[in-house]
C-alpha cells in the first residue's frame, strides 16, 4: 500500500543489507572484564554445598538474615533508621567517655 507522499520509498531507503560476521576478532576485539569468569561459574552444576560466604555464618547470623529478608521495605527502612540512631548515640557516648578520660588523665602514656 503506497502512501501519497512516497512513504514506501522512504522506508525502503532505511533498510540495510550489510551482514555482520560476529566471529570476526576485528568487530568484537575484547569482552567485558570478568564476563568469561562469571559465565563459567554459572555453567557449573548446582551442588548442595553452601557458598563460601555462608560457611562462616553461625546459626544466629542465618536467623538474622532470614528475619531481615522477610521484612517489608518500610520495616527494613525503620530498622536502618534505628541502627543509624543507635550508631549516633554510641558516638555521643564514646565522645563523653573520651572527654572524661582526658580530664582524669587516664589516657596519657606513662613517662619513661
Amino acid at each position: 500500500m503506497a502512501s501519497p507522499n512516497g512513504g514506501d520509498d522512504f522506508e525502503s531507503s532505511l533498510l540495510s543489507f550489510e551482514k555482520l560476521d560476529r566471529a570476526s576478532p576485528d568487530l568484537w576485539p575484547e569482552q567485558l572484564p570478568g564476563v568469561a569468569e562469571f559465565a563459567a561459574s554459572c555453567q557449573n552444576p548446582i551442588t548442595n554445598s553452601p557458598p563460601k560466604w555462608m560457611a562462616e555464618l553461625e546459626t544466629g547470623d542465618i536467623e538474622m538474615l532470614k528475619e531481615l529478608g522477610s521484612l517489608t521495605t518500610a520495616n527494613l527502612m525503620e530498622k536502618v533508621k534505628g541502627l543509624q540512631n543507635l550508631a549516633y548515640q554510641l558516638g555521643l557516648e564514646e565522645s563523653r567517655e573520651m572527654t572524661r578520660g582526658k580530664f582524669l588523665n587516664i589516657l596519657e602514656r606513662p613517662k619513661k
